[in-house]
């Protein structure tokens, strides 16, 4: 570890150096990856120097344990080192496991109505501006991509793009069904009903990653409509590309440009394109998303909201959060940050694979 430590610091040193030529700034993207790269070795080494002090400290306080003087000082000094070391030691493994190559991608958010009717969809529309909400809190810009609405007016499915630092690493462990214990409001006989809807987050692809072949897509145009089928727009605006070779469809419907829903439509297609290659390529990944997705079955959940006793529940991490209604205004930070202690813990467990 030392030796793969001391070669980042002398990376970073030469990143640095490679600052101070004038033809670096002329080529912008030569740029921002030299900068993107300072800024993942930032941390790693700034913690191998905080350790290398650590070390240094403790080999002080160890030589003067002999003088019977100091003996007291340098008996707390080297239990100070000591703590630091352990506690540095644990954050470099930590910083060195290998990194998801998409954790800076933008995302594809999609939330669908699973389990539960008119109650499912009302809580995936609760969801929808649970993320919403969380994107704010990040400073991220948020996009509704798709949105199909209930008569009632929740949500039956939507596809929402988060752009943003850090997007994917952050939302990636909310993939999976998420069950709701609640009184509907069209309950009249105060029952709790238990509902579910499926998040589905897919890291941002380009056009370079995945390239479409224009015969490979049917194209198709319809007049967008609103809840209970009312028109909204005259024209044929709305967009459902079909990828042929795969059978994908994606509808967009949410700009009044037929030229910008198509757009859209063709983001949210590379981006499940691009998951569906990854998937290929890790067969243990794909397993792991099938058995966290699922079909929307309320035995397949990953997450519960309860109201009644006002928690919300991972049931993967065994996280509890007794602030229900601040989890659900996108106050997330908490319940994410367990999820990627927990994942980092079984990397490294793991030997740092995956």
């Amino acid at each position: 570890m030392l030796e793969k430590l001391k070669e980042l610091a002398l990376r970073q040193e030469e990143l640095e150096a490679q600052l101070s030529d004038p033809t670096v700034y002329a080529d912008t993207g030569r740029l921002r990856e030299i900068q993107r790269e300072l800024k993942e070795l930032g941390p790693v080494v700034e913690a191998w120097r905080a350790w290398k002090e650590a070390q240094s400290r403790q080999s002080e306080a160890e030589a003067l344990l002999h003088d019977p003087e100091m003996k007291a000082l340098a008996q707390e000094e080297l239990s100070e080192a000591r703590r630091d070391l352990e506690r540095l030691e644990n954050e470099l493994k930590i910083l060195l496991l290998p990194r998801d190559p998409n954790d800076e991608r933008n995302v594809i958010l999609e939330i669908r109505s699973g389990a539960g009717g008119e109650e499912a969809a009302i809580f995936a529309g609760d969801l929808l501006r649970m993320y919403t909400m969380y994107a704010q809190r990040r400073g991220w810009q948020t996009e509704v991509v798709s949105l199909s609405r209930m008569e009632q007016g929740g949500v039956r499915e939507c596809a929402v793009l988060i752009e943003g630092e850090g997007a994917y690493s952050r939302l990636k462990f909310e993939s999976g069904v998420h069950q709701v214990k609640r009184v509907p409001v069209t309950e009249s006989n105060g029952r709790i009903q238990t509902s579910t809807a499926t998040v589905a987050v897919l890291p941002e692809a380009s056009e370079v990653e995945v390239a479409i072949d224009p015969k490979d897509l049917q194209t198709d145009t319809y007049r967008s409509s609103g809840a209970g089928g009312q028109h909204v727009n005259k024209t044929e605006s709305a967009v459902r590309l079909t990828h042929l070779p795969t059978g994908l469809v994606v509808t967009c419907q949410d700009e009044r440009s037929q030229h910008k829903n198509r757009e859209k439509a063709l983001r949210v297609l590379q981006s499940r394109l691009y998951e569906r290659e990854q998937e290929k390529q890790d067969a243990v990944q794909a397993s792991e998303r099938r058995n966290q997705v699922g079909g929307g079955y309320r035995s397949e959940k990953i997450r519960t909201y309860r109201f009644r006793e006002g928690l919300a529940v991972d049931h993967r991490a065994g996280v509890l959060e007794a602030r229900l209604a601040a989890v659900l205004d996108g106050d997330l930070d908490e319940m994410i940050d367990a999820l990627t202690a927990a994942d980092q813990a079984e990397k490294l467990k793991g030997g740092g694979d995956g």
